[in-house]
């Protein structure tokens, strides 16, 4: 009887330190997210937006304000505020908005490269335009793709934290209240998505407000990480390479000659493992400039000389 007591004493407390951290984050995050209402010629929807600085820069998903320059962001502590687009980026999923406002909240940024699978999230943001609302998971998954415009989203955070239409946009935190996660999707039942914060979203974010819009060169690839064989891991001294899963139709890709069976080992003398490796490699300096690809065609190693266009 007293080891079923000294169970029942170390459950509760347990469960008390778990529901103490959720109502900390909830009370340090929830004043900076925005329920957005979004309206257009013949529609009307809502999703999250999270402060990121208290002079009026909002983070939310590039999906939840597509097709729209304008729109209304609402706080819990009632204020409303007329908010503007300036600046979207597709293939990433991320937009910042900006608001006229004073004494805003900011949320404090994370980075999410420092997250393991297993770790207790928290999902803020307001799902069927229930302002506010506050559900908790665990990061069930890391490295994941999401398909969003007809292009792929990289390096995605999986999680089991409950999302509904809503959600977008708001903020994924760590336990202690730093958003690591843009929440993005339901994938289905207990399967969230939401986009890293980390430094190399953290510089789309940067570029956004400072351009109004991320210039990205295209290749015209759909792909993923693919383990090398052995023998070929140890020639090229990588274990893994980009599988070409797909090429579009009249993209630099198909004019170079790339195949969906290829595996990309490098891209001019830089090796790249995953997607994530080379999309990080298509920035804007690389548009119109020939680039040369070292690849894996059936056993044999090739050289292919390919000209990235813009993404449009």
């Amino acid at each position: 009887m007293t080891d079923l007591l000294q169970s029942e004493l170390i459950e509760n407390e347990a469960f008390d330190a778990y529901s103490s951290i959720v109502i900390s984050v909830a009370e340090r995050v929830v004043p900076s997210v925005a329920a957005l209402r979004i309206g257009s010629r013949g529609r009307e929807g809502a999703g999250s937006g999270v402060v990121i600085t208290a002079d009026g820069y909002l983070l939310t998903s590039a999906h939840v304000v597509s097709g729209v320059e304008h729109g209304t962001a609402g706080f819990s502590d009632g204020r409303e505020f007329e908010f503007e687009v300036v600046g979207r980026d597709v293939l990433s999923d991320l937009a910042v908005l900006r608001i006229t406002a004073a004494e805003l909240t900011a949320v404090q940024l994370g980075d999410a490269d420092h997250l393991r699978v297993g770790q207790l999230v928290v999902a803020v943001g307001n799902p069927l335009g229930l302002a506010g609302s506050v559900t908790t998971g665990v990061v069930s998954a890391l490295g994941r793709s999401l398909p969003a415009g007809g292009r792929l989203v990289e390096n995605v955070i999986q999680t089991d934290a409950a999302l509904n239409p809503g959600n977008s946009g708001g903020a994924l935190v760590d336990s202690q209240g730093r958003m690591v996660g843009v929440n993005t999707a339901l994938a289905g039942i207990g399967l969230g998505l939401a986009v890293p914060i980390n430094s190399t979203t953290l510089g789309i974010v940067g570029t956004l407000i400072r351009d109004g819009r991320v210039r990205r060169a295209y290749l015209g690839v759909v792909g993923g990480g693919r383990p090398l064989a052995p023998r070929h891991a140890a020639a090229f001294s990588q274990r893994r390479g980009v599988g070409v899963i797909e090429v579009a139709p009249g993209s630099p890709a198909e004019r170079s000659g790339l195949l969906p069976t290829d595996t990309i080992l490098a891209v001019d003398g830089v090796p790249i493992t995953d997607a994530g490796d080379l999309q990080r490699l298509m920035v804007s300096d690389a548009i119109d400039r020939k680039t040369r690809l070292r690849v894996l065609r059936a056993n044999g190693v090739i050289e292919v000389e390919i000209t990235p266009s813009e993404l449009g």
